[in-house]
């Protein structure tokens, strides 16, 4: 048996270009047969596709366009101002992200959904270029596996709707060729620049992948003939290499690590290993969960895989390690230990088994070992099915099963087995091979197509760009006064990140670095969320709006709401430092600095003349004065908290407070003396700045002469902010600075922490990175040496 790490010089691109194609006509016909879009009627976008990711990506197409409102730094737009680098580092740095700048900004769902397809196209791609480098076999066969790995049950279901996830997928055979080159001692510098692209573009699951390229050089080593020595060298290679493309990403991964320290926490679910059965069923086409690991990679596949045990043309000890890889990892999926190894050792919020990719790689690997040495013999396909025969009796008892699911499994279980069988004769290689192919296209496009439909009945969902959209983002557009004041895109919202998708500078904010401060602050202050704190709602109130410097709000009914409010920078008189109590009304009025609301006359009762104000953050049900019309607060503790709900204006006791559902334990009702609020911002706006300028990451302000107390600047204070070259202080979760009566200006810069940290280590890296290359004893400088003697 020759070594196993030699292999063809080149690969050639005949089977990456086959896998891409598959992958694209089964990912559009599953989608199709599902009529979601852009095929068909149904959303596409749910959960944190259409919460998240659409408008990550609408903010990137304005950035890319020189419109958005801050920079790679700082987001204007979002939160009142937060930090932008950690959550492009998360979302966006994909190189394939940017391809959006090339559609129209109304098309950013079909820009996304564009992007979606080509990553796992990619991903295709690179697993049949992996395939063929690691050893010879079918160029054909090498595409067909490279689609089946990037058509893999979790790609096609979970993530589908986590875009970023798809880079994992890319990474991972990438990886691999990263640890083929090392046993090679070839292209250290293409290595480097690879681990950092595949960690740049997403470390969460670069991370996963990283493992299980791992485990995959490591069984390539006990494959191979060669001593102990040079299988240390070789893993010190691999080892270096991985480092310094890791190291290369810290410019983008420390101040996303930090800033993911600094978030407000997440939901924590504990660990359940999921039934036998289940497990088993998830190796079918067309099931669908939430809570269990989509493993279908296509019957053909598995097929060879299930055989490879009984393959007597491929070497004893490689049908042992590669059937003992996959095992391991399979098992590893239900013990809690490496459950946790795999997810960074935080069990994730969601769904629990995102490694899975991984699984699926490995799978396709080990059928290509098996294939590589010829199609298997007739025992030896007899022998696989069985397994699979089990597999699908065990799968049958599982309530994740499907009629559809198990005829596809059972009838291409027949195919697949008869087409291996004719690839033993010449004559049938064309034909057989057609057969895989429209196996795998089956499955895969149902696979697709229950998905589709599972995640549209178990998900929330969000409307495509229409008509309601372009509404709303041109009266915001219309409405826009930015630095001067901000625009806010109101409530209710189309989704959690409305400001970025829509425009404007409003206060809602979803995303896995939403600060801990930032909700905090808004919760103080009445704010509602979703998503268990990290999806902060825009909060509705001319008193809060006052202090953030809202001058344009976008109303339900299409119209925006103007108000006189302070600039961005306010001076607040000397004083102690407030801290915020239980009420949100109080705390409104310490953050405003005057006494606006006043006590309902009797419970449930306002003056006539003043605002009524609903604070009632765990009622789930519709309320409204007596005389007035009902409005939905929406609480689901702790996943969602009702934000404080504005009920119009009182007429005294015929307008009276109604619960139209049992009222719940707690609430408050608290009256607005709008000529109060009036005054308040009068007196705000005759001390504040005199002219403020705004940049991409800082403000600079000029103030009043002799301004004493404290200036505040209306962002969170979160951190990475600096003013007049100091760290910043915080009032009441704001930006503040101290005034002395001499400062006549203020200037406030933002920079995530851990961004000059990080370049740091990126230029360390480059710099050993280039004295390696320079060694005169590395191999491509000893094969340059030759070449100049023999010349």
């Amino acid at each position: 048996m020759s070594t196993p790490h030699r292999s063809p010089r080149r690969p050639g691109l005949l089977g990456s270009a086959l896998a891409a194609l598959v992958t694209v006509v089964a990912v559009g016909a599953g989608d199709a047969v599902a009529r979601v879009f852009p095929y068909g009627p149904r959303h596409r976008s749910v959960n944190d596709l259409g919460n998240q990711f659409v408008p990550f990506h609408a903010h990137l197409w304005d950035l890319l366009h020189g419109r958005a409102g801050g920079g790679l730094l700082l987001n204007w737009q979002s939160g009142y101002g937060t930090s932008f680098l950690p959550d492009f580092g998360t979302y966006l740095t994909s190189p394939f992200a940017v391809l959006v700048g090339l559609f129209p900004r109304q098309d950013i769902d079909l820009a996304v959904y564009v992007v979606t397809v080509l990553k796992t196209a990619a991903a295709a791609a690179a697993m049949a270029w992996l395939l063929r480098t690691q050893r010879r076999g079918p160029v054909w066969a090498a595409g067909l596996l490279g689609a089946s790995y990037a058509l893999c049950g979790w790609s096609v279901i979970e993530a589908s709707y986590n875009p970023m996830w798809l880079d994992g997928l890319i990474a991972f055979p990438l990886l691999c060729l990263t640890g083929e080159w090392a046993l090679r001692s070839r292209r250290p510098a293409a290595a480097v620049v690879v681990v950092a692209l595949c960690w740049t573009a997403n470390f969460y699951t670069a991370y996963m992948a990283t493992l299980g390229a791992v485990l995959v050089l490591l069984v390539r080593l006990l494959l191979t003939r060669e001593g102990a020595g040079a299988r240390v060298r070789v893993l010190a290679r691999a080892a270096l290499t991985t480092v310094l493309g890791v190291a290369l990403s810290m410019p983008v991964l420390l101040p996303l690590f930090l800033s993911s320290e600094q978030a407000y926490p997440g939901w924590f679910k504990p660990f359940v290993p999921v039934a036998t059965e289940d497990l088993l069923a998830r190796l079918l086409p067309a099931t669908y969960s939430f809570s269990s690991p989509a493993l279908f990679v296509g019957t053909g596949t598995l097929l060879l895989v299930a055989a490879l045990p009984f393959h007597r043309a491929v070497p004893g000890r490689e049908r042992l390690v590669w059937t003992g890889l996959v095992l391991l990892v399979l098992l590893s999926f239900q013990w809690m230990p490496t459950h946790l190894a795999w997810h960074l050792f935080a069990t994730p919020n969601g769904s629990p088994y995102r490694q899975t990719f991984v699984l699926a790689g490995i799978v396709v690997m080990a059928a290509w070992a098996g294939l590589s040495a010829g199609p298997p013999r007739p025992w030896a396909l007899a022998g696989g099915a069985a397994v699979l025969a089990a597999v699908l009796l065990a799968a049958s008892g599982s309530r994740l099963a499907t009629p559809w699911g198990l005829a596809l499994f059972g009838g291409g279980l027949a195919l697949a087995g008869a087409a291996w069988w004719a690839l033993r004769h010449r004559r049938l290689v064309l034909p057989a091979a057609a057969v895989l192919a429209l196996v795998l296209l089956a499955q895969a496009a149902a696979t697709t197509a229950h998905g589709e439909r599972g995640k549209l009945a178990g998900l929330d969902d969000y409307p495509v760009w229409g008509a309601a959209h372009t509404a709303r983002a041109d009266a915001l557009k219309g409405a826009e006064g930015w630095p001067a004041y901000r625009t806010d895109a109101g409530r209710p919202a189309l989704t959690g990140n409305d400001p970025m998708l829509l425009g404007g500078e409003g206060g809602a904010y979803y995303s896995s670095h939403t600060p801990d401060l930032f909700t905090r602050t808004m919760v103080a202050l009445g704010a509602g969320w979703t998503s268990r704190g990290r999806n902060v709602q825009s909060l509705d109130n001319p008193v809060t709006d006052a202090v953030f410097s809202v001058g344009a709000r976008l109303r339900p009914d299409g119209t925006v709401a103007r108000a006189e409010v302070p600039p961005l920078v306010t001076v607040r008189p000397p004083g102690a430092q407030p801290a915020y109590g239980a009420s949100p009304f109080a705390n409104q009025e310490l953050l405003l600095g005057a006494r606006v609301y006043e006590d309902p006359l009797s419970p449930g009762v306002c003056r006539a003349g003043t605002e009524a104000f609903l604070s009632a953050p765990e009622y789930n049900g519709t309320a409204r004065l007596a005389d007035g019309p009902a409005f939905r607060l929406n609480a689901n503790p702790p996943r969602n908290r009702a934000a404080l709900q504005p009920l119009g204006v009182s007429r005294g006791p015929v307008s009276a407070l109604v619960f139209e559902q049992a009222a719940p334990a707690h609430w408050q009702l608290s009256c607005l003396d709008r000529s109060l609020l009036t005054a308040a911002v009068a007196r705000l706006r005759a001390t504040a700045a005199v002219s403020v300028r705004v940049g991409s990451s800082g403000v600079r302000a000029v103030l009043p002469p002799g301004s004493t107390g404290t200036a505040v600047l209306a962002a969170p204070a979160i951190a990475g902010w600096t003013c007049n070259g100091r760290p910043a202080a915080g009032r009441l979760g704001l930006v503040a600075v101290p005034l002395d009566g001499r400062t006549t200006s203020i200037g406030c810069t933002f920079r995530p922490p851990g961004l000059i940290p990080g370049a740091a280590v990126a230029g360390a890296a480059l710099l050993v990175l280039a004295v390696l290359l320079g060694l005169p004893g590395r191999p491509g400088a000893l094969a340059a040496g030759r070449r100049r003697q023999r010349t």
